[in-house]
């Protein structure tokens, strides 16, 4: 029986690019997302499924253990990114960021471990912010990626007694439709706000400016790829990391937010 991994978020542009590396190599790819994924291929098997809701996730993991495969790993693909002010939007918006982005990963590897390999691997794709200070009007994201990561790292220290593994990566700006949608999300946010009109504008500039420096999905599905093969990988794996943000977590809280400051109230 074909090697098998179960990709979440499979439609989307990370997520799509680790299913047709798997495929390539022989895998059968068993995808979960709301939307059908655009590639066509018989050992691709989609199930459409909301992972903000449980009962739909426990239909998936039925209908994927009555094909008797067993998971190589779980491939957490799936994520939002929305550029917002934390005092303007929405309760819905910033509960679903957590839904999408957090909870989304509890419900698929509570409900699928039965279903791992012995010595499988759980794979959460985080970002470069998560162990960052936040950014202004990028707070939600950052923070739904840091409890991605304290989850993670407190899953992985249960799982490990039971002979699994648990891998963050994180990648840095990458060119997918997700880009695409935080930049219209961060439009609808310059045009709406009442409260950061000017710091908005200022933002979006240095936002555009930075992820004009991305990286194509499939250099992260690769090294995902790499990760799943190797018998002992690290923890936390580190790709297209802006150097800016580095440099700037370098500096004391204090002068951080001095710096931020004098950035987002420039009239320069």
């Amino acid at each position: 029986m074909e090697k098998a991994i179960l990709i979440t978020g499979v439609a989307g542009g990370i997520g799509s690019a680790c299913a047709q590396r798997f495929l390539n190599e022989g895998y059968v790819v068993f995808g979960l997302d709301y939307k059908e994924p655009k590639e066509k291929n018989e050992n691709l098997k989609f199930y459409k499924t909301d992972l903000t809701k449980e009962d739909e996730v426990i239909k998936a993991f039925k209908q994927i253990e009555a094909t008797s495969y067993k998971l190589e790993a779980i491939l957490h693909a799936v994520g939002i990114c929305d550029l917002n002010s934390l005092i303007e939007m929405s309760e819905e918006d910033f509960i679903r960021t957590f839904d999408i982005n957090v909870f989304a990963g509890f419900r698929v590897n509570k409900i699928f471990l039965p279903l791992l390999k012995e010595k499988g691997k759980i794979i959460m794709i985080s970002s470069e912010v998560a162990p960052l200070e936040p950014l202004p009007f990028n707070g939600i994201y950052g923070m739904s990626k840091a409890l991605v990561e304290n989850y993670a790292y407190s899953l992985r220290m249960e799982i490990q007694l039971l002979g699994y593994q648990v891998v963050v990566v994180r990648p840095g700006a990458t060119n997918t439709l997700m880009l695409d949608d935080t930049k219209r999300r961060l439009e609808k946010f310059t045009n709406t706000t009442t409260h950061y009109k000017y710091n908005s504008e200022l933002f979006k500039n240095i936002v555009d400016s930075v992820e004009g420096r991305n990286l194509p999905p499939e250099k992260i599905a690769n090294l995902i790829y790499k990760i799943n093969n190797k018998k002992k990988p690290k923890y936390v794996y580190k790709i297209n990391r802006n150097p800016y943000l580095i440099l700037l977590n370098m500096m004391p809280k204090r002068f951080q937010n001095w710096i931020i400051k004098k950035i987002l109230t420039s009239k320069n």
